[in-house]
């Protein structure tokens, strides 16, 4: 069979989902992948460097002409029409975006696979492609953050005087969250951060943080999920002062398929000190502070806020290393003999098909 991977047709994306050393491993399991030409190139990955790893370099799209395709974004509607009965595609679908498409897949009888509904199992985490990518947004915060604070980060001790070390709060300790509070303390920053989950304090800590303890009810093992709007009102009360005595604010709580939690607002944003930085993660789904907007910079008096857009696609080398293998990792689930042939009873598998034989097998968000 054969796997297509595409040049990223969909606007600002410069991750691939396929680089030669994955071309590699799909290859040493039967397969053969085809690459278009270019497809490579943000995460300097030359077509010269896919054929030495043994892939085909073809002038277009795969769709009609690969068995199965793999991309970041989701192929347009003109893009899956081209697809197949029975061609299967694995992508980050974002079904709730996306009804138009994910029609077509339906129409077509395309087996579709959204890595942004892989279940959280552990025989999951080597796809587990949100993860990667969260990892690669919440380092990427600090460093926006960095470049538009306009303070040192560290403290330094010098014969004109001590500079102190700012004071960055991260609100959320995921994936993405954790990261950020490990860059910001390598960078010599004073960090403390909060989340809903009792699990999360002694990560933060481990991390050299501190860790907010609001009088709030906490919740046990639960990841991503959504709060009441009593419970948030009451989290803003209580976090407003720790807000207002920040010098970066970054906001990474995120619910994949629904709205982002407001827990900044503007009257927060207003009692920071001028110069502050707020750095948004989750501005493409609503926005966890009021004042943020994708892709922009906002001013609220002097504090500046910061809607993150796609950030993993500003770091496209290892953002792309990250998910090509996730990728790779999903379909050797699949792969048996040259052949891709998903177990649907499988519940890794069954639980990112969102479209198979002409059926939508999950209800959208």
């Amino acid at each position: 069979m054969r796997v297509g991977i595409p040049v990223e047709a969909r606007p600002a994306e410069r991750r691939v989902a396929g680089l030669p050393e994955t071309v590699t491993t799909l290859i040493g399991a039967g397969l053969t992948v085809d690459v278009q030409a270019g497809a490579g190139r943000h995460a300097h990955a030359s077509d010269a460097a896919y054929r030495a790893a043994g892939a085909n370099v073809v002038a277009d799209h795969p769709a009609g002409q690969s068995d199965v395709i793999v991309s970041v974004q989701p192929p347009t509607p003109e893009q899956a029409a081209a697809l197949r009965e029975g061609d299967i595609t694995v992508s980050f679908l974002q079904p709730a975006a996306e009804p138009e498409l994910i029609e077509v897949l339906k129409d077509r009888k395309v087996t579709a696979f959204s890595l942004d509904l892989l279940p959280r199992v552990t025989r999951a985490q080597s796809a587990d492609a949100l993860s990667s990518q969260a990892l690669v947004a919440g380092y990427r915060a600090v460093m926006e953050a960095a470049s538009r604070l306009p303070k040192f980060l560290p403290m330094f001790t010098t014969a004109a005087g001590t500079i102190p070390p700012a004071k960055v709060l991260v609100l959320g300790a995921g994936v993405a969250g954790l990261q950020a509070i490990a860059t910001a303390r390598r960078l010599g920053a004073v960090v403390e951060a909060y989340d809903v989950r009792a699990a999360a304090k002694e990560e933060v800590r481990s991390l050299g943080a501190r860790f907010l303890e609001l009088d709030l009810e906490t919740q046990r093992g639960v990841y991503a999920e959504a709060q009441s709007e009593t419970f948030l009102e009451r989290q803003r009360e209580l976090i407003a002062d720790r807000v207002a005595a920040s010098d970066v604010v970054i906001s990474t709580a995120a619910i994949p398929g629904r709205k982002a939690p407001v827990l900044v607002t503007n009257d927060m944003l207003k009692a920071m000190a001028p110069g502050s930085v707020v750095v948004d993660l989750a501005a493409e789904s609503g926005g966890n502070v009021t004042a943020s907007s994708p892709g922009e910079e906002t001013w609220v008096g002097e504090v500046l806020v910061y809607g993150a857009k796609n950030m993993p696609s500003s770091m496209p080398v290892h953002a792309s290393r990250l998910y090509a293998r996730n990728v790779a990792n999903l379909l050797m689930m699949m792969t048996e003999d040259g052949q891709v042939v998903p177990d649907l009873t499988d519940e890794v598998l069954s639980g990112c098909c969102l479209t198979h034989a002409g059926e939508l097998r999950r209800e959208l968000p």
